[in-house]
């Protein structure tokens, strides 16, 4: 049985995407969510061989129905991939999906024998890959600065860093903060419900590219609303978004995406593959989030930071507790994250500079902090009262707060445009224009180390960051 934080997570997503039944894998164990009834190819032979190879597994095999496999999609596109139907979506729970663990079984030998992976579920990728931390984000008191907050440097158009931020799209009023003068792209398409309640990870987008304009003023920020249904899209148009999203304004020098997923291998997602590839050709810098499930699993597309052939192109990053010294306790770790930073309680722009905007509480109050975790971590404090999984007959009303101006809010998410926003600095004090070679030189340079899970790892700390302290957690029943 999975457990209930991630099957939380599962019924937002699902509503999320009504029309997409989804699954969670492998088996009952929610590593990852996915599309039921469908798998990814890539296009032309392959993806014939794969319809052929599946489509005689399932005469043989008894309950798999070998006139469900079809092409669901176009032939050809520009990622490479196409979708092709194994399965009725509609049948079975969400407990897996039997007719998409039949397709990858019956392609096994076949895969051996050609030496890489021809057959692929079709992940969602998520900026919200679990439902840790369990109550962010929450206001700050009005008047209360950035952590980071800004720094100094001045803003020149001529030698701004250009960083595309693929997210969730940009509030109404961001340009009522300050830190945002400089920074364009998406409306987020639905901010608040019809009672006017702000929308799940709405703000997100905006939050994240206060982060990067605090630690590099010298910046041009373009955020892309790719992201805007509550953090999430499916593997096989996330590739197609990408592309679009840098055909819009070009290569950037910095991308800062804090999404991605596991899938259970160690040779990256099928429905990327073609956009990594190009980005591997380009100038461009991916600064991906590590992920947040506390997992050494890896986490993509951040985890083609240890591939050969994308060292230079990608820069993995996890994220470190309020005080600097140990990794938070939802960041995922192991070797193939490169770099960790400041990812607990920071505070950035959300939404409602004079307009306050109202937040019901969509976490539910069970027990999140489930690693043992001997401080106050954000997963479990403060506490709030949610409107998912209450426990008993009488859920308690749901906690609503007020944001006016800035929030606080936690998660790899954050670190991910805070090591961004340093690289971009980094390129503007050191007149260095290559942002590959400017990642080599401030990870060079870095003389902080932090611990995670007994592991010494690069630490990046920005100049005006503010540790804040680490407090146990409070005695049972307080």
């Amino acid at each position: 049985m999975a457990p209930q934080r991630f099957r939380e997570q599962f019924d937002q997503i699902q509503r999320s995407m009504p029309g997409v039944p989804l699954a969670m894998g492998p088996d009952d164990s929610a590593e990852f969510f996915y599309e039921k009834g469908v798998v990814l190819a890539r296009d032309g032979e392959e993806a014939r061989l794969v319809e052929d190879t599946v489509r005689e597994h399932f005469t043989t095999f008894a309950g798999l129905a070998p006139d469900q496999v079809r092409r669901a999609g176009p032939e050809t596109n520009r990622t490479g991939i196409t979708r092709i139907r194994v399965g009725d979506p509609g049948e079975g729970d969400r407990d897996g999906d039997p007719t998409v663990a039949g397709a990858l079984r019956s392609l096994r030998a076949v895969e051996g024998r050609a030496g890489r992976r021809l057959i692929s579920r079709n992940h969602v990728v998520s900026i919200a890959v679990n439902a840790c931390p369990g109550d962010e984000p929450v206001p700050v008191p009005v008047g209360e600065p950035p952590n980071p907050a800004p720094a100094a440097t001045p803003y020149d158009a001529d030698t701004a860093v250009g960083v595309l931020v693929v997210d969730t799209g940009l509030m109404h009023d961001y340009r009522s903060c300050p830190l945002l003068l400089h920074t364009d792209g998406d409306a987020q398409i639905r901010e608040c419900d019809d009672d006017g309640v702000l929308q799940q990870y709405v703000g997100h987008g905006t939050f994240i590219a206060g982060l990067v304009a605090a630690v590099a003023p010298n910046t041009d920020v373009t955020v892309r609303g790719t992201l805007n249904d509550a953090g999430a899209i499916l593997e096989s148009e996330f590739g197609e978004k990408l592309f679009e999203a840098v055909d819009q304004g070009g290569w950037p020098d910095i991308l800062s995406l804090s999404a991605g997923t596991s899938n259970g291998r160690t040779d990256g997602l099928l429905g990327l593959q073609a956009f990594m590839e190009e980005l591997r050709d380009q100038r461009t810098l991916l600064v991906a989030a590590a992920g947040n499930n506390a997992s050494a699993t890896p986490f993509w597309p951040a985890a083609y930071a240890d591939l050969p052939g994308w060292e230079n192109s990608v820069l993995s990053v996890g994220a470190l507790r309020a005080d600097g010294e140990f990794g938070a306790c939802f960041s995922n770790h192991g070797g193939w994250v490169k770099a960790y930073a400041p990812g607990e309680r920071l505070t950035s722009a959300l939404t409602g500079f004079g307009t306050p905007v109202p937040y019901v509480y969509q976490h539910s109050t069970y027990d999140a902090c489930r690693f043992g975790f001997g401080y106050a971590c954000t997963c479990q404090y403060p506490r709030h009262n949610g409107v998912l999984s209450e426990p008993g007959d009488a859920p308690a009303k749901p906690d609503q707060v007020m944001f006016e101006g800035h929030a606080q809010w936690s998660g790899t998410s954050f670190a991910t445009p805070v090591v961004a926003g340093m690289i971009a600095s980094y390129m503007t004090e050191g007149k260095e224009t290559d942002p590959r070679a400017a990642r080599r030189q401030l990870l060079a340079a870095n003389t902080g180390f932090a611990e995670v899970r007994g592991a010494h790892v690069p630490a990046l700390l920005p100049p005006t960051w503010r540790p804040g302290p680490v407090e146990p957690p409070p005695a049972p029943g307080r």
